[in-house]
């Protein structure tokens, strides 16, 4: 098993480290080619260990002593248990399929080695922040990830915006992340340790523990969860620290599918779900969770359908669908969280490739304002879009099973009705009135959901073409280099739901899940959510289906039906458009501030006090000085012989005033 997971975790580096040096010796087909090979067998090996984790005993593989400094003593060591396999699939399988997308995608750059040598980084850090066996660890992991976006956002760094999105998400993500080393603090003051097995052997112990934070007596695991959390929603795009994401869809849309899907975004509610033997015994915590989990799932939406460029369209649903996985978490359904990360991955991988494969056709346009008629010519790519949109709906058939382990599953379809729908139902179980707000805000967001996803369907491959002559000349559909990861994810976003929810939240839940996530007996909503009233289970899939309907009639049977409602509706639809003024009033309240605090310090500190009066004015004297002493230099001899005279004068003079002293 150690080399297993040795392969598992390190081929991705490995590719990243071999990338560039191949394309350099023997061009960019080697580094594309040893880069996919390593994260090809990463995720072969990943599934491999899968199957040796699950059902088995936890294990730790420590690797060497990483850091002894007084009391805070810890190893370098990889943690392997179910949320890591679970993880490590998604991680190494969609990064696999995107590194084979990015062949076609992105065949005209000409720098495709340094490309793929990020995107290789980008997953081996993910990996590291999964199997970390501390919170430093993880935190090396979390700010590696970090650095990649940051890459990778900005790969096009001839483009200004897309050196201000990186830099955007860079800053955005450095305040939450101070938030995450505060509470890795506070995990160090409460415990006097990092490493997850004693945290979690000492959490209960410590439920009534209280420490003084900002001259207040406070309940120690509420304060270091929620400063946990602050962390998380800057990774996680939640509601406040949300603005990056948008913005970096600036990045090649590999990146966008890379990120919005399997490693970054995710990684605040993999730490939250690890981290759940600590926020059982902070309910308050849970609480704040699960409220700024259900705002940010509906407030994503409600930006979503105004949106015009079809990758932002999709970027508002990651941050919507990340919502629910927050506010799952903060019910304590985990497990519903990790299953709807796992399911999430595959269809809005698939979502964001498939339309990477709209804009290849297209030419690089991006607005589907500019599309329509699409589907006759590009057929593939808009049934595998059909697929991921009806996943992301979470559309299905409810109805019982009798037969084996599918005697669980509440119906048939794709792979979002089985996740999302069960985080739904778990709010409504929790019986808490935060637990029934995040019920209606999640069964609103779903009617959107589904009303922004046919809207990207119809406007871009229905109803009358609204491409350019110049631009429809030249429409095709995807090479198979790019059309294969996409069939690939396909089947993923169809029967993964099915696959995994027995295991991952049905019957076979608490043999699968193990020590590796907490829910204490009074709180398992995953297992009330099952019992709930079946107009519980049928308001988010009706509202959803109506949602599709609705969209279905805006936008082909009567296309007057927008505009009407945008003028009936004006003020709510720009403030809906305007992404509720986010990036307005940071702008305003931070953004002005700190250039104009900036510009002072750099006109009035740097230039006039430091350079003034420093190096600047020291040189300013010299040339003064020099100047005067310049004067003498007049090239007349009578000038030298009168000053001469005078020196001797002085010479002779001061030589007598000595003898006679």
């Amino acid at each position: 098993m150690d080399t297993l997971a040795f392969f598992a975790i390190f081929l991705p580096i490995i590719g990243a480290a071999l990338a560039m040096p191949f394309g350099r010796a023997w061009g960019d087909h080697a580094a594309m080619a040893v880069s996919i090979a390593c994260i090809c067998l990463a995720a072969i090996f990943s599934i491999i260990l899968f199957f040796n984790i699950v059902g088995g005993e936890d294990r730790i593989v420590t690797l060497f002593t990483w850091m002894a400094v007084g009391d805070l003593q810890f190893s370098w060591a990889l943690r392997f248990d179910s949320l890591t396999a679970v993880m490590l699939i998604v991680v190494n399988g969609v990064s696999s399929m995107v590194h084979i997308y990015s062949v076609g995608y992105m065949h005209s750059d000409p720098h495709r080695p340094r490309f793929f040598a990020y995107l290789s980084m980008f997953t081996f850090m993910m990996l590291m922040l999964v199997t970390a066996d501390n919170l430093i660890q993880l935190f090396f992991g979390w700010e590696g990830v970090g650095l990649a976006s940051y890459l990778l956002i900005g790969f096009w760094y001839d483009k200004d915006s897309a050196n201000k999105a990186s830099i955007k998400a860079f800053i955005v993500n450095r305040v939450g992340d101070f938030g995450f080393m505060l509470g890795i603090l506070a995990i160090f003051l409460i415990f006097g340790s990092v490493e997850f097995s004693v945290i979690f052997e000492n959490a209960a112990s410590m439920a009534d523990a209280t420490f003084h934070f900002l001259g207040w007596e406070v309940h120690a695991l509420t304060t270091a969860c929620l400063l946990l959390f602050v962390g998380a929603m800057g990774k996680s795009a939640q509601l406040g620290l949300h603005t990056w994401l948008p913005d970096a869809m600036e990045g090649p849309t590999p990146v966008s599918a890379l990120i919005h899907a399997a490693t970054m975004v995710t990684a605040g509610v993999f730490m939250l779900a690890r981290m759940s033997p600590v926020f059982e015994y902070a309910p308050w915590a849970l609480l704040v969770v699960c409220i700024v989990g259900a705002l940010t799932a509906f407030i994503g939406a409600t930006i979503g359908m105004t949106q015009w460029d079809i990758k932002r369209v999709i970027a508002y649903s990651t941050m919507s669908q990340l919502g629910y996985m927050f506010f799952a978490i903060g019910v304590s359904a985990y497990q519903a969280a990790i299953f709807h990360l796992m399911t999430h991955a595959f269809f809005k991988s698939l979502l964001f490739l498939s339309a990477g494969s709209v804009i290849h056709a297209m030419s690089d346009e991006q607005d589907m304002r500019k599309m329509g008629g699409l589907a006759r010519h590009i057929p593939w790519t808009y049934a595998m879009m059909w697929i991921g949109s009806l996943a992301l709906a979470g559309i299905g058939i409810p109805m019982t099973f009798g037969i084996g382990f599918l005697s669980d599953l509440p119906g048939i379809g794709f792979a979002g009705f089985y996740s999302k729908d069960l985080i739904i139902e778990a709010a409504f179980a929790d019986h808490t009135w935060f637990g029934i707000l995040a019920y209606w805000l999640g069964t609103l967001a779903a009617f959107m959901t589904a009303f922004y996803s046919g809207r990207l369907i119809f406007l871009t491959f229905h109803g009358k073409s609204r491409v350019e002559e110049k631009v429809m000349a030249h429409v095709h559909e995807s090479p198979w280099v790019m059309l294969g990861p996409l069939c690939v994810l396909g089947f993923g976003a169809t029967f993964a739901g099915a696959i995994g929810y027995y295991w991952l939240v049905g019957y076979g839940m608490e043999g699968f899940w193990g020590h590796s996530v907490l829910v204490l007996p009074g709180n398992d909503t995953i297992e009330a959510a099952h019992h709930v009233a079946l107009w519980v289970k049928l308001m988010p899939l009706g509202l959803a289906v109506s949602g599709l309907v609705i969209a279905w009639l805006y936008y082909i049977v009567i296309p007057s039906l927008p505009a009407t409602t945008v003028r009936a509706f004006r003020p709510i639809y720009y403030l809906f458009f305007h992404k509720w003024y986010f990036d307005e009033l940071y702008d305003y309240t931070f953004v002005r501030g700190a250039m104009k605090g900036g510009d002072e310090l750099w006109k009035v500190g740097d230039q006039t006090i430091i350079d003034g009066l420093g190096p600047n004015g020291f040189a300013s004297a010299s040339r003064a000085l020099g100047g005067r002493f310049s004067r003498l230099q007049s090239g007349y001899i009578y000038h030298y012989a009168f000053a001469m005279l005078i020196g001797v004068v002085v010479f002779v003079s001061w030589y007598f005033w000595g003898l006679g002293g």
